[in-house]
């Protein structure tokens, strides 16, 4: 596989990388980022590999990075329109606007007109809702999303971090309305972030939406620099906030590195090869820092994991789910087809758990 190799995000007719480059780390405002210099070499890169899928957020770097993307393609002629290009609202960078972020009608026509300036263009190719708005009626912020669609601002609509009773409840109402519907979700999803699996992932199979996990890398903790032995890393920039890992994540952590040394690959690469295999998964968001990160993540594109060795990392990064999950997928076949008791003759494969509450 490589950057070329194309895939379509959902149902749609949309093209994208299977590997999505995230520019969240695009600027140094917020001191957590990189410069302009570095940034753009890492976009220079990810597009000369093949790549044509780049995603940002009006908040990211306080509106920086989308300033760098816009600027790099400003600078390029013609390679704007090559590029499948993605930014979120919700994040007020107005203080003491109250109106400034948010689902609302006003609140999203300003902040898109905010990443058109910034990101110099004319429309924007995929415009995700950052965060579920409890405040704002979802007709409100659906209608508005569509008007934008109308008016050629924007050309899909993603959501980004909500519940999922309220995706499918959004996602509903567009259809049954002939609003624009939602053709992707992006949430977080790793070897040590699973809970997706409960109640998103089958959403978005069953509503056909293309699934973006952001932190594949479990903000580095997958990367292969977190080991048993030396804790936090000398120079890892988010240490601070995170800290080491819990034990229970170690043990996926020691599962991932058994696993990449009989692979021949990173623990990273395995990470994201693993993620980007995951049914529903749609195409997998890189966040590189340096130029070095991302060369370190492309890889993860070569590897092949065997279904043994897919298996041990499955089972050592099992996540505890919501219910009814684990009740539905442990229940529900001995539900559909063992049978009942009917006209007083007791099936005789009839589950006995069942026996004493079950009658039809």
């Amino acid at each position: 596989m490589a950057l070329d190799s194309y895939v379509s995000l959902g149902h749609s007719g949309l093209k994208v990388s299977p590997f999505c480059l995230g520019a969240m780390n695009f600027g140094e405002d917020g001191g957590m980022g990189c410069g302009v210099e570095e940034s753009q070499k890492i976009l220079q890169t990810y597009l000369d590999r093949g790549g044509n899928f780049v995603d940002t957020a009006n908040f990211y770097t306080n509106g920086h990075s989308e300033k760098i993307i816009g600027d790099f393609f400003a600078q390029r002629p013609g390679l704007r329109d090559r590029v499948v290009l993605a930014t979120k609202f919700f994040c007020n960078l107005h203080v003491g606007d109250p109106n400034g972020g948010g689902a609302g009608r006003k609140a999203i026509f300003g902040q898109v007109e905010d990443s058109l300036r910034r990101l110099r263009t004319d429309y924007i190719d995929l415009y995700w809702l950052h965060n579920y708005d409890w405040s704002t009626p979802v007709e409100e912020t659906l209608r508005t999303l569509d008007d934008l669609v109308t008016a050629g601002k924007i050309r899909y609509v993603g959501f980004s971090d909500t519940p999922a009773w309220f995706t499918a409840k959004a996602h509903t109402m567009a259809l049954l309305r002939g609003w624009t519907p939602i053709t992707a979700l992006q949430m977080e999803y790793s070897l040590l972030e699973r809970t997706i699996e409960g109640e998103l992932i089958p959403l978005a199979q069953d509503a056909g939406m293309g699934v973006l996990p952001w932190s594949p890398l479990k903000s580095g903790y997958l990367s292969g620099t977190y080991t048993r032995g030396n804790g936090i890393p000398a120079g890892t920039r988010r240490s601070a906030v995170l800290g080491a890992p819990s034990e229970a994540q170690f043990t996926v952590i020691d599962a991932l590195a058994a696993v990449a040394e009989e692979a021949g690959a990173s623990s990273a690469a395995v990470a994201l090869a693993w993620v980007q295999n995951r049914p529903g998964v749609t195409s997998t968001i890189i966040g590189p820092r340096r130029l070095d990160h991302l060369e370190a993540n492309l890889a993860g594109l070569e590897v092949r994991l065997t279904e043994e060795q897919t298996a041990r990392l499955d089972e050592a990064s099992a996540p505890t789910l919501n219910f009814p999950a684990e009740l539905n997928r442990r229940v529900a076949p001995m539900l559909k087809y063992s049978g009942a008791t009917v006209d007083g003759q007791k099936s005789s494969v009839y589950p006995p758990l069942l026996e004493s509450t079950t009658r039809y």
